[in-house]
């Protein structure tokens, strides 16, 4: 990756912002020394692998590799400057189970499905992955699934409804799959097998709508990754798999959208910044069913911990890098 070359530079970068200082003048009585390692340009915030520079306006999170960056405005604590080698735009649990209307999926979560298209094909052309984290369940992560996670599935109060359970079968139209099927639907009506309740390959764990077909063309085109989760957080633990291909492949910065904000994309993204990622949420093309002050919360710390933007505040940046 172009974004690893720049590394062999950064002692070159960086070297004096890093060198050890000793207070050795006669008569002084002072003596300071800092960490090896550890920067003394107090425009710099961490170490010479891992770090952000201060600019007089915005932060630069490129690590020193500069080559082909882009400028993105912040609604607040902006701009930045990111890497497009190092940089990827992250869509949580747009499934079927918590979107499609024959399953009472979130209407506020199907409406953010054109935008978030708008924003994935901007990545896309910016030369950013986009990465796709999903509930796909296996059967040994039910059988090792916490108490707690059963009971917060369960559709009925009863263990028989939660993770793994038979979903039974909707009626939609053939023409399209992503609404349920009604007397004024035209065309022909067909039967799917919802599946198991978020278990990997179950119709009810396809992303909705038109996001399947985006998913499933960016995977085979090799713009897009998919990456199967068993909690709320696609980084929760040691490791995951999404972790893996992110330390992989030296991403270090992470835009997030999807369902809900406030719980599974949440978790993922307090889980990315624990891990040292440099984490964004886009507020426009995240949605929850929770009460607005579960929003609120998210929208206060993330804006501690990272930044928060729309994505009509970075599109014009991405689309200029997009013509380079």
């Amino acid at each position: 990756m172009k974004f690893l070359t720049s590394l062999s530079i950064l002692g070159v970068v960086l070297s004096r912002a890093f060198v050890p200082q000793v207070n050795c003048s006669p008569g002084s009585h002072t003596h300071t020394k800092r960490l090896t390692g550890v920067p003394n340009d107090p425009t710099i915030f961490g170490n010479a692998l891992n770090f952000w520079k201060k600019l007089e306006t915005g932060w630069d999170l490129t690590r020193g590799a500069t080559t082909k960056s882009i400028t993105l405005p912040m609604p607040k604590n902006g701009p930045i400057v990111i890497q497009p080698n190092a940089t990827a735009l992250v869509i949580i649990d747009m499934q079927n189970y918590f979107l499609h209307e024959s399953l009472d999926g979130d209407p506020k979560g199907r409406a953010i499905v054109p935008t978030t298209i708008t924003l994935i094909h901007a990545f896309r052309n910016a030369g950013m992955p986009v990465i796709w984290t999903n509930w796909g369940m296996t059967d040994y992560d039910i059988i090792n699934m916490p108490p707690a996670f059963i009971h917060g599935f369960s559709s009925d109060d009863t263990s028989l409804t939660s993770f793994g359970s038979e979903m039974g079968m909707v009626v939609v139209p053939e023409s399209d799959q992503s609404i349920a099927a009604s007397s004024n639907t035209p065309g022909r009506n067909i039967t799917i097998d919802v599946g198991r309740k978020l278990t990997r390959g179950a119709w009810n764990a396809q992303p909705w709508g038109d996001l399947f077909k985006e998913q499933t063309e960016g995977v085979a085109n090799g713009t897009d990754f998919y990456f199967n989760k068993n909690r709320l957080s696609g980084m929760w633990g040691a490791s995951t798999p999404m972790q893996t291909w992110l330390q992989d492949n030296s991403m270090t910065t992470l835009f997030f959208g999807g369902v809900n904000i406030d719980q599974c994309v949440f978790g993922t993204l307090i889980d990315a910044y624990y891990k040292a990622y440099d984490v964004i949420i886009v507020d426009d093309i995240s949605a929850t069913t929770s009460p607005l002050f579960a929003t609120q919360m998210v929208d206060y710390n993330v804006g501690l911990d990272g930044w928060r933007a729309n994505s009509t505040d970075i599109l014009p940046a991405l689309l200029d890098a997009s013509d380079r």
